[in-house]
């Protein structure tokens, strides 16, 4: 029997190089296409008013008839976020474990697609066939339960993608990561590893979940008069689980605050996640009742997230908490990159309110340091290194890990969204490049704000607006009433209103101008307005505003 000659397997990342964030990577072999993750990301300081952003999935709409599902790794919201919107436009069967796909069904039924959408849930060690695909889930540890990594089997080979991970050999809750497995696999063979980056600077291991919970209870034993609020993830389970524990412990109820936790924690402990002691958790109605030391309240906001529930406590705009003097407050995470300057912020007007603010040793990381990723490639040992979930730095600090280990330089990949990267047990490389891009999310709008109206709200936010308006004769074009000058952001116009009565004048005589030039288009009239306008105001205060000229007739 001569080898048959296989097809090239190919990885297309469609997001989440390059940022942390909007997850999501097609494998296609032949007519086959797996979709692994459907994230989105939180918009940029500059894309003002803009809610989330989500994947452009042009790829995958040109290819409908090859998509045959996605598998998903866990139910972090840049893996899970962006299914709701994609879905209404590629409806294609979901793979996850039972908490990961609880989490999305919460989303499925606020999008009303409950019945359109087919779903399947996966335990660990299952394998589900998807085309040319058979897809296994190994159990791994991440700061939300039911994590896995993905042995991806392909006729071209086997690829293995961690997700998100760590290896917690004492989690809070079930096994510890199958360590077994990805060895088994190993030996076997594996074409490449597709690794979590996001802690690929970092040397050493990450601490176990458990330590936190230690923590607790220290803090909990050294402040037993205050009331303790504990600012951590909405997703975190096992951290709400420990926060549980300890309140029990210290003979104290807990109350959950803030959306997201509630939604998360309902469904957790629904589905068998957490273990909570009877009459242990209040409603924040029944606060009232109960003396400072008897509460420990868990609640959204470690990022200073402007709506979330802690940083409407640290401004006085929560309806039921207000924070007071001896409050002892625990920040239970690390601020996401970029998010510093807000976190540091809600940590000084807490501490202004007179409030005890602990931020150390209060959390440990979800994503494997250096050793653990070094674990994983001396498992696996596979022949090419893709590394995966960072920026680029992150990235290139996991490539310099794979190479440490033995993986050639050649072999070692970073991509960035879009590239195709093309494998067999011969070679790999980069043959393509694919559209992908971000489709901004705005209210009910998907994709209806582009850069043009993003350019304008930066315009509008950094110099405002002047709105002239003038009332034409029909025929002859003669003034007859304005121009009238209303603004916006630009002056304080009662205090201005010399430069105001300029303004006037100077659109006067433009208009004067172009009707001795018996120029009647209006759009030729409203330039005219514009250009005086604007280099008039420029001349005399170098701002820029927007100008909108109006014009009526009669």
């Amino acid at each position: 029997m001569k080898n048959v000659k296989h097809e090239k397997l190919k990885i297309i990342p469609l997001g989440g190089l390059e940022q942390i964030g909007m997850n999501i990577t097609a494998f296609e072999y032949e007519n086959s296409i797996v979709v692994v993750d459907c994230g989105l990301s939180f918009p940029e300081d500059d894309m003002l008013g803009i809610d989330l952003v989500i994947p452009d999935i042009t790829y995958l709409k040109n290819n409908v008839e090859k998509v045959k599902g996605f598998v998903i790794t866990h139910g972090h919201e840049d893996h899970i976020g962006a299914l709701p919107y994609i879905l209404k436009e590629l409806a294609a069967p979901i793979y996850t474990t039972k908490l990961t796909m609880g989490l999305i069904e919460n989303k499925l039924k606020e999008h009303n697609l409950m019945k359109a959408c087919k779903r399947k849930v996966v335990r660990h060690g299952q394998s589900i066939n998807l085309g040319a695909f058979r897809i296994e889930f190994i159990k791994t540890n991440h700061s939300i339960q039911d994590a896995s990594a993905l042995a991806i089997h392909s006729p071209a080979g086997t690829v293995i993608h961690t997700g998100d991970f760590k290896v917690d050999y004492t989690p809070v809750f079930g096994d510890a990561i199958d360590l077994q497995r990805f060895a088994e696999i190993g030996k076997k063979g594996v074409l490449a590893l597709m690794s979590d980056s996001t802690n690929a600077e970092r040397p050493g291991f990450t601490m176990s979940e458990r330590t936190v919970g230690k923590t607790f209870d220290n803090i909990f034993s050294e402040h037993r008069n205050t009331r303790i609020i504990i600012a951590t993830f909405a997703s975190n389970v096992d951290r709400v689980q420990q926060i549980i524990n300890s309140a029990y412990k210290f003979g104290r109820k807990v109350v959950v605050e803030g959306r997201s936790m509630v939604t998360v924690i309902t469904t957790a402990s629904e589905l068998g996640y957490l273990d909570i002691p009877e009459n242990t958790l209040i409603d924040i109605e029944q606060m009232k009742n109960y003396t400072d030391d008897q509460m420990v309240l868990i609640t959204t906001g470690s990022q200073g997230e402007s709506m979330a529930a802690l940083s409407r406590m640290a401004a006085d705009m929560h309806r039921k908490v207000s924070i007071k003097p001896g409050d002892t407050i625990i920040f239970s995470s690390n601020p996401i990159p970029g998010n510093e300057k807000a976190v540091s912020k809600v940590i000084n007007e807490l501490s202004a309110k007179g409030a005890d603010v602990i931020f150390q040793d209060a959390h440990v990381s979800g994503h494997a340091c250096q050793e653990e990723l070094k674990l994983i490639y001396s498992l696996v040992h596979p022949r090419y290194a893709i590394p995966v979930h960072g920026e680029y730095r992150h990235l290139k600090a996991n490539a310099g890990l794979a190479m440490s280990l033995g993986i050639p330089k050649e072999n070692t990949f970073i991509l960035r969204s879009g590239d195709v990267l093309e494998l067999d047990e011969e070679q790999a490389k980069v043959v393509d490049h694919v559209h992908t891009g971000a489709i901004l999310v705005d209210g009910l709008g998907v994709g209806d704000v582009g850069n043009i109206v993003l350019r304008d709200r930066q315009h509008l936010a950094e110099d405002g607006i002047l709105i002239v308006v003038m009332t034409l004769e029909r025929y002859s074009n003669q003034l007859l009433a304005g121009p009238d000058i209303v603004s916006r952001g630009f002056v304080y116009v009662r205090e201005s209103e010399v430069l105001m009565d300029e303004a006037r004048h100077v659109v006067e005589s433009a208009l004067d101008g172009c009707m001795d030039k018996h120029i009647t288009d209006w759009g030729k009239l409203k330039n005219a307005t514009k250009d005086a306008l604007s280099e008039f105001l420029w001349k005399k205060t170098k701002r820029s505003p927007m100008i909108l000229p109006i014009i009526m007739e009669v």
